[in-house]
């Protein structure tokens, strides 16, 4: 028989999920290379102020970091970054004994050669403005690196594609410009044509991109697919005049096989699935060749499995591995593949698979203990029906807790996630178990304008941006009150960058909620345009419209600010270049005018997404306290 629980307030039960457990776990593992039986990645290190690093795995298993501090493997390009680091291949001329690596350091974002046993050297020159030069999506071919870079100069921003000679000694040679963002350099197998992807404002990489071919040899560049309303992804060569790509065109991103000229494009396994997600990071890899010819493969909605396609008869063949989700960051040698996987009680892992026999081997976890499985909550994938009908998806995660039960229905917190063109997973997050532990339960809703579901559910957000998010967050609080699941009186809100402007929105429109909590969200339209980084610079048109007072106003958390009744807590780091803190310090001072309940907490030296262990641990304590406050009184 099952242990007898002690009964016990709501959002006090006692749990062995800290505050420093949740801020130490998340060490962000990414974007892997494989070679053979050596595997790289990135890591960050939350006890080391968020320094990233870059791990090999060596043959015998061996585990070693590259990179000590203070050194950091992370760029700043779209400010959100992606892919720092490439490996040089054993049989590249300029490489050396042993493997070789290419990154791009965070204070001065050169490029850096490290050779084994040497320090690292720059490649790149040092530019005049202090990080104005900035590398990303790094691929080392023929003594060349070739990647994206980003220029800063005179308040103005632009992008090319480059190559760099590996052992520097001359400035970086344009390879693609003219459009105002770059992705995804490949290098056709013979040399001759360079394929990639573009796009100009005021398109985000989700509305609308170009795959384009540019031959080395002259210069002349033309489009293959692509276009102002079809996102075309993550172009790979299949051999020298054919390429593999990712296109929503169908209205779901799904792989296609396509010729040089655009000729000859064929849909290789036609479905209502995802085989990609949003390009936010630069540098992912949503598939993989493999030297049989056939694709591994990530396909689904919402979470992505890993599965083997071969392109010829479009048969799909799910692999039988212990993780139900995965990153869209595939690396494959051609017979090894690598990749971030998971699942709700398996940590973000790096993993070694075997496509052909199915072997799995797990060589990284981001979280080195976990509490009791017992503690932990267990997803359930929800739809729930939102304002006109609409569909909402959702994953409800109850309160979990071997040793304590409560009596009647207890509180929730509505998670929202960032973005707004994102979505939240089924992967194991501490965080959420240390709310669900205690007694507060969590819905993480992937409102419409969520990517995981198809182009039409993520168009729902266009021109709505403050109207289908919101009403649908508040949706999903309804649903979870009339279905007995939550006590209506005690539900809160919480989200951070797009997910704290819906927080701070859904207070002032509905009095659904006992509280929210906003970390670094964005309150106020026209000075958001007008201050943040260029990659998002004309986002707003595309969510809202153009600028508009009248508009702005009816939309904007700060326009709306009279309707707050509720307590806010307010977090922001102070160093944010996507969301300047002067966002959450205007929608506080609006409140403290009001006499509505407001704790602001600004955090020094912290950017978009805390990342020291002690900021992370010190809002997470802030925010529980938060529930307590409103929970228990």
């Amino acid at each position: 028989m099952p242990a007898e629980r002690d009964v016990l307030p709501y959002a006090a039960w006692p749990s062995p999920v800290s505050t420093s457990d949740v801020a130490r776990s998340g060490l962000h593992l990414g974007f892997p290379t494989v070679l053979g039986e050596e595997v790289w990645w990135s890591e960050d290190r939350p006890a080391e102020g968020g320094r990233t690093t870059i791990v090999h795995r060596s043959a015998d298993g061996t585990r070693c970091e590259l990179l000590s501090a203070p050194w950091s493997a992370r760029t700043r390009v779209h400010e959100y970054g992606g892919r720092s680091y490439a490996v040089v291949p054993d049989d590249d001329p300029a490489g050396e004994a042993g493997r070789s690596v290419v990154f791009a350091n965070q204070s001065d974002q050169r490029l850096y050669l490290l050779a084994p046993g040497a320090d690292p050297r720059p490649i790149t020159p040092e530019p005049d403005v202090e990080a104005g030069l900035r590398y990303a999506d790094p691929v080392v071919r023929d003594g060349q690196i070739w990647c994206v870079q980003e220029r800063h100069h005179d308040g103005k921003v632009s992008r090319s594609i480059v190559s760099i000679p590996l052992h520097g000694g001359a400035e970086p040679r344009e390879r693609a410009g003219g459009c105002d963002f770059y992705a995804s350099p490949a290098l056709s197998p013979d040399g001759e044509h360079l394929a990639y992807i573009c796009w100009n404002h005021p398109r985000m990489p989700w509305n609308g991109t170009e795959l384009r071919i540019t031959r080395l040899a002259d210069g002349h560049s033309w489009t293959v697919k692509g276009g102002s309303s079809e996102s075309v992804l993550a172009p790979q060569w299949r051999d020298d005049r054919n390429l593999y790509l990712v296109s929503d065109w169908s209205g779901w991103w799904n792989l296609y096989r396509i010729g040089i000229y655009g000729t000859s494009s064929q849909a290789l396994h036609p479905a209502e699935e995802e085989f990609a997600g949003p390009l936010w990071q630069l540098g992912g890899a949503p598939y993989a060749v493999l030297d049989d010819g056939r694709l591994a493969v990530l396909h689904g909605q919402g979470d992505l499995r890993l599965a083997v396609l071969d392109p010829d008869d479009g048969t799909l063949t799910d692999l039988d591995v212990p993780y139900g989700g995965w990153l869209p960051m595939l690396a494959s040698d051609g017979r090894t593949l690598a990749g971030i996987g998971y699942g709700p009680a398996v940590p973000r892992s790096v993993v070694r698979v075997d496509p052909v026999t199915g072997r799995v081997e797990g060589l990284r976890r981001d979280v080195d203990e976990l509490p009791d499985v017992a503690y932990l909550p267990v997803p359930r994938a929800v739809e729930v029906e939102g304002r006109f009908g609409r569909r909402v998806h959702a994953f409800v995660y109850p309160p979990s807790n071997p040793q304590a039960a409560g009596e009647g229905a207890p509180p929730y917190v509505v998670f929202v996630h960032g973005g707004p063109t994102g979505h939240s997973t089924t992967a194991l997050d501490l965080e959420k178990a240390f709310f669900t532990s205690r007694g507060i339960g969590v819905i993480d809703v992937n409102y419409g304008g969520s990517t995981g579901y198809g182009r039409a559910y993520r168009d729902r957000l266009r021109g709505q941006w403050g109207v289908v998010d919101v009403e649908d967050s508040i949706a999903a609080a309804e649903w979870l009150a009339a279905e007995g699941l939550a006590d209506p009186a005690r539900i809160a809100i919480r989200g951070g960058s797009a997910g704290g402007w819906t927080v701070m929105a859904a207070c002032a429109v509905s009095g659904t909620f006992a509280g929210g909590v906003s970390y670094y969200g964005v309150s106020a339209l026209g000075p958001f345009a007008e201050t943040t980084h260029d990659f998002e610079s004309r986002y707003v048109e595309w969510l809202v419209g153009p600028s508009d007072p009248a508009l702005y106003g009816s939309r904007e958390p700060l326009g709306q600010v009279s309707g707050v009744s509720c307590p806010m807590l307010l977090l922001q780091g102070l160093a944010d270049p996507v969301v300047p803190a002067a966002q959450s310090q205007a929608f506080a001072d609006a409140l403290a005018e009001r006499g509505v309940p407001c704790t602001y907490l600004t955090f020094e030296g912290e950017s978009h997404g805390f990342r020291r262990a002690e900021t992370r641990s010190a809002a997470l304590a802030t925010e529980f306290a938060f529930y307590q406050q409103i929970f228990l009184t």
